[in-house]
């Protein structure tokens, strides 16, 4: 069992940066993929980036590319999220979510990961 925990949300104005951090709980944090996901009102639930368990390997949604950057610290049991450059249309809730030994090529899709953490509130004004 995993239990993740999001935080770093807030209110920032467009074009300013906020790092989300996710803490995970467990001793076999290095064996998980992790995601960062987000749901604007409304809309369903979509992926922003995936880094591999090794931290090797990372991938982005296009809309983010450049400017999100995904990494993890595994003595720290923590992934990130820095999010440079924010638009308006980056408010969400963003949610972090762990997926046990996965290798392959589904790291967008929800339905993959075991665990989620409870989410935390970005919002970006104008």
């Amino acid at each position: 069992q995993v239990q993740l925990v999001e935080s770093g949300g807030g209110l920032v104005q467009a074009g300013g940066s906020l790092r989300l951090s996710c803490a995970a709980s467990g001793r076999t944090f290095s064996s998980y993929t992790m995601g960062w996901f987000r749901q604007a009102p409304g809309k369903e639930r979509e992926f922003v980036a995936a880094i591999s368990w090794s931290g090797g390997s990372t991938y982005y949604t296009d809309s983010v590319k450049g400017r999100f950057t995904i990494s993890r610290d595994n003595a720290k049991n923590t992934v990130y999220l820095q999010m440079n450059s924010l638009k308006p249309e980056d408010t969400a809730v963003y949610y972090c979510a762990a997926k046990f030994l996965y290798s392959g090529i589904y790291y967008s899709d929800t339905h993959l990961y075991d665990y989620w953490g409870q989410g935390t509130q970005v919002t970006v004004s104008s």
